[in-house]
């Protein structure tokens, strides 16, 4: 059951690159990674879990070995991820989401809240406490969206800035495989991605605004919940993921010892939590 396949679907004209794993009739697990990596980034956790779940992991779009998305934002990402969980027969499904894969399946449980059974968070945010000081930079072009503002963005691009996101507040950096933040990097030099990312930069702040239409969807319908969260994380800070109890006060918060790509260091802890939890 640990086999893992690699597949590509047409969805509305892009392509849409997957990975998928388990038994079609096991309950369903969308995984949805976050900025700058691809469904790489869960390549140790599915071989945990596929006895149990049904995985799917896209790229998404303007990620990974997927196609650009129809407009770099993030409705046009989620549209063409709803869409795509339709394609595959993911009627109803538990999702994991990670950075920029939160607003994306949140998007999808506020539009169609009787799909989803759980939502596990690593790292990915969705209060303004959760927000660090090190989103100031890109605060700075969603105020003042100048060429300049722009421009100095283009650091958080390059290969220096990946492998800080992959070893800031992790205690031991040689425990870090090259391959993530390498294949990332690789991905990130293709031709027009730097303006997708540009693009998406600057279009995250329609994730905060949204904030509390997410908020109110926990409160609501108080899915089950489960937050792993790398305690060290330079965005998302710890009061982040204690926030989710606020409104859902059954939701389990754990933390690790480590940063914000917490799958590179504790995949197998964060596989026993999800199993602990869900099953």
């Amino acid at each position: 059951m640990t086999a893992v396949s690699y597949r590509t679907v047409d969805v509305d004209g892009i392509p849409v690159f997957y990975r998928e794993a388990g038994h079609a009739g096991a309950p369903k697990l969308l995984l949805l990674h976050g900025y700058p990596s691809s469904s790489h980034m869960f390549r140790d956790l599915i071989p945990l879990l596929a006895d149990r779940f049904h995985i799917v992991a896209p790229d998404l779009p303007g990620f990974g070995q997927s196609g650009d998305p129809k407009a770099n934002t993030f409705d046009s990402i989620a549209d063409t991820i709803e869409r795509f969980t339709e394609i595959v027969g993911f009627e109803r499904y538990a999702v994991y989401v990670f950075d920029y894969g939160a607003p994306t399946g949140f998007r999808l449980a506020i539009r169609r809240p009787d799909r989803i059974t759980g939502i596990i968070s690593q790292n990915g945010n969705a209060y303004l406490e959760g927000l660090s000081d090190g989103w100031n930079p890109i605060r700075a072009y969603w105020e003042d969206a100048s060429s300049a503002n722009r421009d100095a963005l283009r650091a958080l691009l390059a290969p220096e800035a990946t492998y800080w996101q992959y070893s800031h507040g992790v205690p031991d950096p040689s425990a870090i495989s090259p391959d993530g933040y390498t294949l990332d990097d690789h991905y990130l030099a293709r031709p027009g991605a730097h303006d997708v990312q540009l693009d998406l930069f600057g279009d995250y702040k329609g994730n905060i605004a949204l904030y509390p239409t997410f908020q109110d969807y926990f409160r609501t319908h108080k899915p089950r919940f489960l937050a792993v969260w790398g305690r060290h994380d330079p965005f998302f800070l710890p009061a982040g993921a204690d926030a989710f109890q606020r409104d859902i006060p059954e939701a389990r918060v754990t933390f690790f010892d480590t940063g914000h790509f917490a799958l590179e260091t504790h995949a197998a802890e964060i596989a026993a939590e999800i199993r602990d939890f869900f099953l």
